[in-house]
């Protein structure tokens, strides 16, 4: 396999610390995905177990999923009836009502967003081919930086990192845990994000597929919590 290079201009890098920074206007601080529910369930209640947990989204549940589609949404920006299906696949695969308004609430929010501060016309095509399908996050993210040619290791790694950051924070109100430890689950999780950003790169649509089911049933039971500080 050949080697991954994430080697970006300064413009570039720029950009994509701005559009998968937590200031970005997505929402996601919102969204647990959820690990509420997990904290709740006792699941997850210390750095250990949050690490775990993290590391199973980006091993073999929607963490991987997410950079498949990632992938297949940047090479497909160009080509209406390739990214049509991309769409439409992604919006399929949603597996509850609460991971289905994480996603296209997000996806939404960020697609007008940066149609707004960085316009173009390709961009403007994607709204519209989007217009009668569910946007996901991943999807909107990917073909994003395919129409602003931000390259594709540079910018799943970049995407999968901030698909971890968000959940880090989320966990480090929820457990409660400090700020420290939430680092260190940062670094402990560098090595799985690198090795997915690697491996996505040659997969397929047809390598789709999760084994998470645990996270996806906290996402359904979150929604009749007593008391939640997020929306999934």
């Amino acid at each position: 396999m050949p080697a991954m290079t994430t080697d970006l201009t300064p413009p570039q890098a720029l950009r994509l610390a701005a559009w998968l920074s937590p200031a970005f206007p997505t929402g996601a601080f919102s969204y647990s995905h959820g690990l509420e529910y997990a904290v709740e369930a006792g699941l997850v209640d210390d750095e250990r177990s949050l690490e775990d947990w993290l590391t199973g989204l980006l091993t073999f549940g929607s963490g991987r999923n997410e950079a498949i589609l990632f992938v297949a949404a940047w090479r497909s920006a160009t080509d209406q009836a390739a990214f049509i299906e991309v769409a439409e696949l992604a919006a399929a695969l949603r597996p509850s009502a609460e991971l289905a308004l994480e996603t296209e609430m997000q996806g939404q929010a960020f697609l007008d967003t940066v149609v707004a501060a960085w316009p173009s016309d390709d961009l403007q095509a994607l709204q519209t081919w989007l217009a009668d399908i569910a946007p996901s996050l991943p999807v909107v993210a990917g073909a994003a930086c395919r129409v602003h040619r931000l390259p594709l290791d540079g910018s799943l790694t970049f995407y999968q990192h901030a698909f971890i950051a968000n959940l880090v924070s989320a966990g480090v109100r929820l457990v409660p845990l400090g700020q420290a430890a939430g680092q260190r689950v940062i670094a402990a999780l560098e090595a799985p994000v690198l090795d997915l950003a690697r491996a996505a790169r040659d997969m397929t649509l047809e390598d789709l597929g999760a084994a998470g089911a645990m996270q996806e049933i906290a996402s359904m039971a979150h929604e009749t919590q007593y008391t939640r500080l997020f929306r999934s």
